[in-house]
């Protein structure tokens, strides 16, 4: 889907427990300034005001009429008719709130309400990791070509989507995806955001540090430990990275079993990737032993680090050999190396998330959704 060429306009919302930030874009861009206004998480009468004065403010603001809204939404929800369910950092949204209705009743619009993780994915499919892959085994002459993506974010909580052959996949209960509520290998009575969050970084500095978790810096700070530029416990920071990389790993396994595709990282502690991102390889790289004490690998495919540049050259050279077609003198190119990549995403989270919503509205619209 080429978005530089789309004129219509779409108007966007990044929503948040705090703050609302609304604007709008044509051709894969931003052409409004962001408004922002106070979600009012316990007041649903006020937090519905202002996303309607947002909208009103933006559209007022755009350079031609909307074409329609589309933006991410926390769940749970029925995203596909716009229904909100009972959030967590939203109190005020309880009982079933239906924003989609109202707002297409108010604006007379098609509007789109999506997952932030599933919109994420969806951006990295479009204009992210996706076809920066594709284009590069294009340019060494590779006959591989990938079409399916899937994507997590370390920040708050442990997100995940499912982009398969260029479609948002969102399940029939719009909880496709849902990678947080996988078992986490390190603490299996718990579900894998323990160990993939925040605070799980947190968590495990101030355990290995000899801290309470109130004491504990934040992740980011944690890296700069890690990496020796900031005063604290190093071999303690390195701990906490390992161990989300591991748990990360884990789910991305069991979530790369069934998809079978490109996985990309995104989230706010994805900047500090060094630090997690050759354990997660080493999870995906890790075997299974079956009862005659045989040992196998817990995936098909080979898993590559797609950071790393000699991991990189290898994943996009692959095994291209050419075959003769039986019966005739013709060769085709044939590459054996069944392979899947992790990388980082290439547009950053926040943006693709805005990709991803505006691209879901144009691939809806010309559908006639």
């Amino acid at each position: 889907m080429k978005l530089s060429n789309n004129q219509r306009v779409i108007m966007t919302l990044d929503a948040g427990g705090t703050s609302f930030r609304f604007s709008a874009m044509r051709g894969g861009v931003a052409v409004t300034e962001t408004i922002t206004l106070p979600s009012c998480a316990d007041n649903l009468d006020l937090s519905l005001a202002n996303i309607v004065d947002g909208f009103s403010k933006v559209k007022a603001a755009c350079p031609s009429a909307p074409s329609a809204i589309s933006f991410a939404f926390p769940g749970p929800a029925d995203y596909p008719r716009g229904i909100i369910g009972d959030l967590g950092n939203l109190p005020g949204y309880r009982g079933g709130i239906a924003l989609g209705p109202m707002l297409e009743k108010k604006f007379q619009i098609p509007t789109f309400i999506n997952n932030d993780g599933d919109l994420f994915v969806y951006g990295e499919a479009i204009a992210g990791l996706l076809p920066h892959v594709n284009e590069l085994l294009e340019k060494a002459g590779s006959p591989k070509r990938y079409k399916n993506l899937f994507g997590v974010t370390l920040g708050t909580g442990f997100g995940g989507g499912i982009v398969r052959n260029g479609e948002l996949f969102i399940g029939d209960n719009s909880s496709a995806g849902e990678v947080w509520l996988l078992r986490n290998k390190l603490a299996p009575t718990m579900n894998a955001e323990e160990g993939a969050c925040i605070r799980a970084v947190r968590r495990v500095y101030a355990e290995e540090a000899g801290m309470t978790f109130d004491q504990s810096p934040n992740p980011r700070e944690i890296a700069r430990i890690a990496d020796g530029e900031a005063q604290g416990n190093r071999a303690a920071a390195k701990e906490a990275y390992r161990r989300l990389g591991e748990v990360v790993g884990d789910a991305l396994g069991n979530a790369l079993t069934l998809v079978d595709g490109l996985a990309v990282v995104g989230g706010g502690i994805s900047n500090a990737w060094p630090l997690f991102l050759p354990s997660l390889l080493q999870e995906l790289g890790s075997t299974y032993t079956g009862p005659n004490g045989n040992t196998f690998r817990r995936l098909g495919p080979a898993a590559f680090n797609l950071e790393d540049p000699v991991a990189l050259e290898q994943f996009v050279k692959g095994d291209v050999r050419e075959i003769v077609v039986p019966g005739s003198n013709e060769k085709i190119n044939y590459d054996p190396l069944a392979r899947i990549g992790v990388g980082i995403s290439r547009l950053g989270t926040s943006e693709a998330v805005a990709v991803g919503a505006y691209a879901f509205a144009l691939r809806a619209l010309e559908q006639g959704r």
